[in-house]
């Protein structure tokens, strides 16, 4: 049977890259920390670690053992919390990570609301424009936009939103006499692009006579950017043109400081999911905290994001 306190070590020295780091983060000395990793490949009778006199490196087997870890210590913690919950309400703590532009908007004053319900779970909230592993970052809960793709974990869908093509009024001044009305103007502009979609100037657009057609920019993008708060940034300094969400440039959009264009065409609209591991059993808190965001962004109306 795994020692389940070696084994968070373990998983600790991992993380930190080293036994002295790991021994800091968990309050422990380096030589308990060594100690307990030590015992732990004896019981296993594999090296997990390669040491060398300045850092420590994964093994293959350490890997494969590493992530078998974190499933353990999760389930764990989940049982924990379970039992918690009968007996006085939910605790533990709820890890959770989002873009920044939608957390900012919408799931962190969500979380405050949650805490203020709870106050016996800890929150914990990671903004990262990149998606990151559920398990390996030890995440509860992923809110992720866009188009989902295939995964391994479960998947609620909590809303749907617009994203339009904007433009400053200051870019829009440099095409004199060539404003943009119609997609093929649209498709010749300078665009500003997100680098994290697989393709950023190719999109299925619906005219105004409702037919469907493939939109593609004709040249590359002059400047790429990773979160949707960059690409809008670069947007209000006149830099090009952005697809970006309804409820992030509508303040924007009502100031005059950007434009819609073509608003008469309809480009995809995008889901805002709620991830979470793909476990047996789905903890309580869990599936409160979806429950509590998806009736925060019901009352708000679909797709009319706060500002």
């Amino acid at each position: 049977m795994i020692n389940m306190q070696r084994a968070a070590i373990f998983v600790a020295v991992v993380e930190a890259g080293s036994f002295t780091n790991a021994a800091m983060t968990l309050g422990l000395t380096k030589a308990v920390v060594s100690s307990n990793v030590k015992v732990l490949e004896k019981e296993l009778g594999v090296s997990l670690l390669s040491r060398s006199t300045r850092h420590v490196s994964i093994t293959d087997t350490g890997e494969r053992f590493y992530q078998h870890c974190l499933r353990l210590l999760q389930d764990a913690e989940r049982v924990l919390d379970a039992i918690r919950s009968d007996r006085s309400g939910l605790s533990g703590s709820l890890r959770i990570t989002t873009t920044s532009e939608y957390g900012v908007h919408v799931v962190v004053p969500a979380l405050a609301a949650f805490s203020a319900r709870h106050p016996q779970l800890r929150i914990q909230h990671v903004s990262s424009s990149q998606n990151d592993d559920l398990i390996s970052g030890r995440f509860d809960v992923a809110i992720r936009l866009g188009h989902l793709a295939d995964s391994s974990h479960h998947a609620r869908l909590i809303d749907q939103f617009d994203i339009y093509p904007v433009a400053s009024p200051a870019y829009l001044n440099t095409l004199g006499e060539q404003y943009v009305v119609e997609l093929a103007q649209l498709a010749k502009a300078k665009w500003i692009a997100h680098s994290r979609l697989s393709t950023p100037l190719s999109w299925q657009v619906t005219t105004p006579k409702g037919e469907s057609v493939i939109f593609n920019v004709h040249n590359s993008a002059m400047i790429m950017a990773d979160s949707a708060s960059s690409l809008l940034a670069f947007t209000l300094e006149g830099a090009g043109v952005a697809l970006l969400p309804g409820w992030l440039v509508k303040d924007e959009l009502a100031r005059g400081n950007l434009i819609r264009l073509l608003p008469d065409h309809h480009f995809p609209r995008q889901g805002i999911y709620a991830l979470y591991p793909n476990t047996r059993h789905v903890p309580e808190k869990v599936r409160a905290f979806i429950d509590f965001l998806q009736t925060r962004v019901d009352s708000m109306g679909k797709g009319d994001m706060p500002s």
